[in-house]
Parts: C-alpha cells; structure tokens; sequence
C-alpha cells in the first residue's frame, strides 16, 4: 500500500497540511497519508510548543474524512530523530511502500539533518514547493546530491518503478496558511482541544495527556 508520510509539529495543524496532503496523495497514487506528530523537533525551539496530546487534537480534526491516519509514533518508538522513527516504520510495516512529504523549506535545511542521506536511502521523497524557499532550496548542499536522483511523479505509480534515492517535486498552488499566524491570531488555541479521548490512529494506542 502507497503511504505518504508528513512529519512535523502540527502546533497546530491547519488546512495547509490537509491541502498538500491530498494534492500529494493524488500526483503521486498514494492510498493514504500518515501525519507523524512529533514529540520534539531537535531543530525547533521547545518554548511556544504546545503539549503533544494538544498538536495530536488538532491534527486529528484537520484530518477527518480524509484518507489521513495521525499518530504519535515516534513518541512509541522513543526515537529523537527522522531517520531513526523511519527505519523503524519500514520494518514494522514491510508491506507498505513510504514515500517522505517535505516542504521546499525543509529541504534547504535538509542537510542538517541527522543520518539526511540514509532518510533518503530508505524511501522516496517528494519535495512540495513552498513560495520563498525554493531558491534555498535548490541551492541547497541536499539538493546537489539529491538531484540526480530526480523522477517523475508517475514513477511512484508503478511498484516496478519505485525505488530509493528518488526525488519528485510537486508545485501545487500556494498556500498562506502557517502555524504560526494561526498561534499569533490564537494564542489559546489549545483551549477548544481539552478533555478529548484521543487515540493514536496508526497504532490504536491512547495518548496520554490531556490535550491541553
């Protein structure tokens, strides 16, 4: 089964992701997409990071009625970093095909990744252009390497032709939406997420903590 994966904070989540989601899940054939919300983003600061149970909300009610499955996965794995939570999910889940959704502005940062050539070693991964950062992006010391291993879109289509190092990239309309002009327009956006049931919807694992 095609499964794209989006990490990030949610913090919170927003139409902008829902958006590329399925734009993505539908250039690339992708049966769904799986949100992995992260505990902590080693290149993030911690302060204005609302608690995991609070981003988990959010991204869960962003995503229903879509083909998109959130979970705090890597929270379960105990991994700190990208490359360690996928190497995980493709051994637990060998019968899946992961493709790695990223923003034009994480790949500009790519290469400060830990183990960034080995993440792309595991899985394809399909750059989404973002207004502003394509530049960086493509003067990047991750693209330099990356992009001769560049494919078409339709090339993730066919399982004979779905193979790693591969870079797609995928130009939708721009989006404005961000995290933090929402923080900036909401700074008690977590209120409305109290006291919910939550449940992890890849693993099916309650998570604790209220959400917020």
């Amino acid at each position: 089964m095609p499964t794209g994966l989006l990490g990030g904070s949610f913090n919170p989540a927003h139409g902008g992701h829902r958006r590329i989601s399925l734009m993505a899940a539908e250039a690339l054939g992708l049966a769904e997409v799986w949100w992995l919300v992260s505990p902590g983003n080693p290149l993030k600061p911690r302060e204005g990071m609302a608690p995991l149970a609070a981003r988990f909300a959010s991204a869960r009610e962003r995503a229903r009625r879509a083909p998109i499955r959130v979970t705090a996965i890597e929270r379960e794995f105990g991994t700190t970093y990208t490359h360690q939570t996928l190497l995980r999910l493709v051994r637990r889940y060998p019968k899946r095909r992961f493709v790695w959704l990223m923003g034009a502005d994480n790949l500009a940062q790519f290469h400060r990744w830990r183990d960034w050539q080995s993440i792309a070693r595991l899985m394809p991964i399909a750059v989404i252009a973002r207004p502003g950062y394509d530049g960086a992006a493509l003067a990047s010391p991750a693209m330099a390497w990356l992009g001769r291993y560049r494919k078409p879109p339709a090339s993730l289509r066919l399982r004979e032709t779905w193979s790693a190092p591969a870079l797609v990239t995928l130009r939708f309309d721009p989006d404005p939406r961000s995290a933090t002009a929402l923080r900036r327009a909401n700074p008690n956006w977590t209120d409305s997420l109290s006291g919910r049931s939550l449940r992890d919807q890849v693993t099916y694992h309650s998570i604790p903590g209220e959400a917020a």
